[in-house]
């Protein structure tokens, strides 16, 4: 079991003007946030990320949803993180997402769902070396 997960504000977020609502939310749940970075992912850094779903019918979509605009990837710590983080966000379509979670409040639907979460504690350690080197995340635990 990890103690860190990766959460990735997504563009509908940062349109929306939503980053403080749903990081206070991340944070009045426990969590603490070790490294954040607004970025504007390219085609090429999208696809890498989500090369898991290359074969997917809506990954074309997805690329092109996700370098649509800035997006604020967040490495957070808790104890049983990535399962509380999901938790917190709820299903993938919000119409789905229990009451109270990050995507039923704001997320419109399932392409446009607010925020990413790592599904297992081995994406967790990968995706969050995607976005923040060692060094970073070392230099920032010790604060």
């Amino acid at each position: 079991m990890s103690n860190r997960t990766l959460a990735i504000l997504k563009p509908d977020c940062i349109r929306k003007n939503l980053i403080g609502k749903v990081i206070a939310q991340i944070q009045d749940a426990g969590f603490k946030v070790v490294a954040l970075r607004m970025v504007k992912l390219t085609p090429d850094a999208a696809m890498g990320f989500y090369e898991i779903h290359k074969e997917r019918p809506f990954f074309k979509d997805l690329i092109e949803y996700m370098t649509s605009g800035p997006c604020l990837p967040i490495a957070l710590e808790k104890e049983n993180a990535v399962e509380d983080f999901r938790k917190l966000i709820g299903a993938t379509d919000p119409q789905k997402a229990a009451e109270g979670t990050i995507r039923k409040l704001y997320a419109e639907s399932i392409q446009e769902n607010i925020v990413h979460g790592s599904d297992s504690d081995e994406n967790a350690a990968k995706e969050i070396l995607h976005f923040f080197s060692r060094k970073e995340l070392l230099e920032n635990y010790a604060s």
